[in-house]
Order: structure tokens, then C-alpha cells, then sequence
């Protein structure tokens, strides 16, 4: 029997996307040429982009924004004024932006309809929880200006101070809603970690993640040995998660997880072991290098998928592999075995890379930990 060889238009197909993006007011200025351009970018890459505004005057916008290039929706402009009496903006902002949601998730059903792949937030990041409660499965990319707490004028009265105090906790609140947050520099960088060091520190861990079950052919201490060989700044940025099918009656599954503890103490990484589902969630296994999850469930495993920053797929030898498969479906690049059934499935420096099977220095020295 023959491989089933689909052309590169059906493969093209399969991995378009629809994206949602939110903006406040889709004018004239820099924000607002960023999010045209991307929203461009991501067409011509073959993906399905919606951008759903407050405001749009089409004598007041960019080209593309009125001509017809991108699909612009307005809504949430009608029951909530931008200010009351050239005051509270930042109220009229954010019930803005709630009305905008509210109104395409329940009274236009439009959500429903795109079934969004992903959501693109940028400037004010209030709707955010309520995003995450409507869709929670749909990641989101917010992209961060500046704090707006910062941009706020007029703090010297006592009375300004606790109007704007609940908006500036909301702000960072609001924020850990989104599954990554992206700046324009590394300034702006800076002083985001001043602002809000603990949102900061919460925001880039990595999780690596290898989903076999725990038998020797499957030579998961490759994963450990490379994670120990990471740079120490990327290391502490991340945490290796080692999933997968045990059986404590099976004696190869008991003893190959004890080796693969015992390994990860020699090379000097803190680990647990989690053989439910409550006690994977403690937050004692926060603080670990590594950590052991046994047989875990569908659901868990859907969970990990959407979570992770990369799967870590070892086996040598490997007749097909289907786990790479339930991956890159999740937006997951693989970073695998260059042998067997991953050499046919994984393309190398697209969906993921291929790595020679055994060699440690190969598998820890990738290109996306240098560049996310």
C-alpha cells in the first residue's frame, strides 16, 4: 500500500485559520496601521480575518479599511457614548468594548458563525475575561501599547486617584485572560515588567511537552537530558511536562518512570508526579523542572495540547506516531525524531523540526528558543 499523497493546495486549505480581531476605534493613527497591516498580512497568508470595531468613519480610516480589502464590522457604538461630558473615558471604553462583545457572542450569534480560531486584542484589554468565558478553548493575542495607567493624566487629587484605582487593577487583571501578550519594543517591554513584574514573570513560561507511553523505546530521558542542556535563562522560562500511558501493573511502565525520576535528580531538575487530575492542578507543582503525569485522561490531554509551546516527540523508529498529528491540529509546532513515521508527517522548519534521534545537543539547541 501507498501513503496517501494529497497536493499542496489541500495542505494549504487545511491550515487556514480565521482570525477575530477587536480594536476600540479603527482611525487614522499608529495602532490602527498596525492592526491593518496585520490583519492584511494574515489574508495573504490564506486566512480568514474579521476585524469588529466601535468605530470606523470611513472618511477617517485607511484604505483598506473602507475599500473593501478587509471585512470591518462595527458595532457597540450606540448605546455607549466615547466620553459623558468629554469625562470618564475610560468607563465609556470599556463598556464599549463589553457592549462590542456581548453584541457579535449573543444578539448576532456572528462568534458562533466564524468559529474563530484565534482572537487579536489590542489597546484595552477589559473584554478579555469575558472573551475567555464565551470561548475559552480560542486562544488570544493581546497586544499591549503601553499601561494605560501610566497614560492617564491627571492623578493628583485624591479623588482621581481611587476613580482610576479600579480601573488600573482591571488592567492588569484583565490581561492574564490572554494566552500571550505582545509589545512594540523592548522598551515598552521594560516598562510593562516594572509596571506588572508578577504579570510579567506568569506570561513566558513554555511548557514542553512529550506524550508517550512510559516504555524504554520510547527514550523519553532524551527529553530530560536535552531540557537539562538548555541555557539556564531559557531553562528557568520553562517547564517540561512528561505525559503519557502507565500502567502500575505493567512492570516496565513502574520501573522506566522510576529511572526516568532518578534521572532527572542526577542531572539536577526538580520533578513531581501526578497520577490524577487534581493533584496535576496543586500548586506545590508549580515551582518544578519537571513534571510526571500518569495515564492521563482525553480531556487533560486536550488540555496540555492547547497549552503547550512545543511537543517533544522521541521515539526512534516510530511506525507512524499519531500524537505529532494531534499537535500540529492544535497549532502545536513537534520537535521529533528525524526516523520513522515523523519524517512524513512533520515539515521540517514549518510544522516543526526534525532531529537526529539520540543526540542531545541537537535537540536542545532550537531555533524557537532563541527567537520566542
Amino acid at each position: 500500500m501507498s501513503p496517501d499523497n494529497s497536493d499542496d493546495e489541500k495542505n494549504h486549505t487545511l491550515q487556514k485559520k480565521t482570525i477575530v480581531i477587536l480594536h476600540p476605534d479603527l482611525g487614522i493613527g499608529g495602532a490602527e496601521r498596525l492592526v491593518v497591516d496585520a490583519a492584511v498580512g494574515l489574508q495573504k497568508r490564506g486566512h480568514k480575518v474579521v476585524i469588529f470595531t466601535s468605530h470606523c468613519d470611513p472618511s477617517h480610516c485607511f484604505d483598506e479599511a473602507r475599500d473593501g480589502t478587509l471585512d470591518v464590522r462595527v458595532y457597540g457604538n450606540t448605546l455607549v457614548p466615547p466620553t459623558l461630558l468629554g469625562r470618564f473615558a475610560i468607563l465609556c471604553a470599556i463598556l464599549r468594548q463589553l457592549h462590542l462583545i456581548l453584541h457579535i457572542a449573543l444578539f448576532t450569534s456572528e462568534l458562533a458563525h466564524l468559529s474563530p480560531s484565534a482572537f487579536f486584542v489590542d489597546q484595552l484589554s477589559a473584554g478579555l475575561p469575558l472573551l475567555r468565558l464565551l470561548l475559552p478553548r480560542v486562544p488570544i493575542l493581546f497586544y499591549c501599547h503601553f499601561p494605560d495607567l501610566l497614560l492617564a493624566r491627571g492623578r493628583s487629587s485624591r479623588l482621581k486617584r481611587l476613580y482610576r484605582l479600579p480601573f488600573d487593577l482591571l488592567e492588569e487583571h484583565s490581561m492574564r485572560s490572554a494566552a500571550a501578550i505582545a509589545v512594540n519594543s523592548s522598551f515598552t517591554k521594560s516598562i510593562v515588567t516594572r509596571t506588572w513584574p508578577s504579570l510579567a514573570a506568569s506570561h513566558p513560561l513554555r511548557i514542553l511537552l512529550s506524550i508517550n507511553r512510559f516504555e524504554r523505546k520510547k527514550d523519553i530521558g532524551l527529553a530530560l537530558r536535552a531540557f537539562a542542556a538548555l541555557p539556564a535563562p531559557l531553562r528557568a522560562k520553562a517547564k517540561l511536562i512528561l505525559a503519557g500511558g502507565y500502567d502500575p501493573r505493567v512492570t516496565e511502565n513502574v520501573s522506566y518512570h522510576a529511572e526516568l525520576v532518578a534521572l532527572a535528580t542526577d542531572l539536577g531538575l526538580a520533578s513531581a508526579t501526578a497520577k490524577t487530575v487534581i493533584t496535576a492542578l496543586s500548586p506545590a507543582h508549580r515551582a518544578v523542572d519537571v513534571l510526571f503525569l500518569l495515564s492521563v485522561p482525553g480531556a487533560l490531554k486536550e488540555r496540555l495540547l492547547r497549552s503547550a509551546t512545543l511537543l517533544v516527540y522521541t521515539p526512534k523508529g516510530e511506525h507512524f506516531g499519531i500524537v505529532p498529528l494531534e499537535a500540529m491540529l492544535a497549532g502545536v509546532p513537534v520537535l521529533a525524531a528525524r526516523d520513522g513515521g515523523p519524517v512524513e508527517t512533520v515539515v521540517d522548519g514549518e510544522t516543526g523540526w526534525l532531529r537526529a534521534p539520540g543526540e542531545v545537543g541537537e535537540w536542545s539547541k532550537n531555533r524557537w528558543l532563541k527567537t520566542s
